[in-house]
């Protein structure tokens, strides 16, 4: 079986030239090694689709898996 990397969130601290974050927000980042590796997170945005933000615009969180699982339904649910 494939290893399926675990799925993380992260709170918006600032965007500063993208309309489609939210301040204070939480965010689902989906995997992306090769963004990560220029500074750049694969989130899924206020628009239900996934685009490139710097890093910096964000921080990790660990939420409990009830919490998990809430926002990712409620992600699936937009898209």
């Amino acid at each position: 079986m494939k290893n399926v990397p675990p799925r993380r969130f992260a709170i918006c601290l600032k965007n500063k030239g993208s309309e489609d974050l939210i301040v204070r927000k939480v965010y689902q980042v989906l995997p992306d090694e090769r963004a990560e590796k220029q500074g750049l997170l694969r989130i899924v945005d206020e628009s239900g689709e996934d685009y490139l933000y710097p890093t910096n615009y964000f921080f990790f969180i660990d939420l409990p898996q009830r919490v998990e699982r809430v926002l990712r339904h409620k992600v699936s649910a937009a898209a």
